[in-house]
């Protein structure tokens, strides 16, 4: 199969993707740390705790888990397993598919979320939020969107309870 280009990307784009790599690499690394500095688990757990959150019954098979994740998680199945252990998860066997599991956020899991949003939340504001005014951010999400990054969400994050956006 021929993937020849016919037409190379200007030399804007290419330095709009550099930036855009760089950034969300650097961003994402200093998110990270702070959470780290602050005693909690990587961003990954903030994650899947949170998609379990908002999920119906708080209850979603692992595919959906992965699907719906915002970082790139390669190792689902491994990470799970961490949140089971430390018991912010449970394996439930599905009722009508028998091989089927599905993933149970617990109460312990909905308090670390929580938890975890207080420090991921001021890293947002230090390392975004601060640096962007809202008709700027507002702007960068319209841009992004139209390299297809809308995820459909369009509310502001929940801060009351925990189950804010990523």
């Amino acid at each position: 199969m021929d993937w020849a280009v016919k037409r190379k990307p200007s030399t804007e784009a290419t330095a709009a993707w550099i930036r855009l790599m760089r950034v969300q690499s650097r961003v994402l690394d200093a998110v990270e740390q702070e959470l780290k500095k602050a005693g909690f688990p990587p961003l990954a757990w903030y994650d899947a705790l949170l998609e379990l959150s908002r999920a119906p019954s708080g209850e979603m098979r692992p595919v959906e888990l992965e699907r719906q994740m915002l970082i790139p998680q390669y190792s689902t199945s491994r990470l799970i397993d961490r949140l089971v252990d430390e018991g912010l998860a449970a394996r439930r066997e599905c009722k009508i598919d028998k091989r089927g599991q599905f993933v149970e956020i617990t109460d312990a899991g909905r308090e670390l979320q929580r938890k975890m949003w207080g420090a991921y939340s001021a890293a947002i504001e230090k390392h975004v939020g601060s640096k962007l005014s809202d008709a700027d951010a507002t702007k960068l999400c319209g841009l992004l969107d139209r390299l297809g990054c809308s995820c459909g969400e369009v509310q502001s994050p929940a801060v009351s309870d925990g189950a804010a956006a990523r």
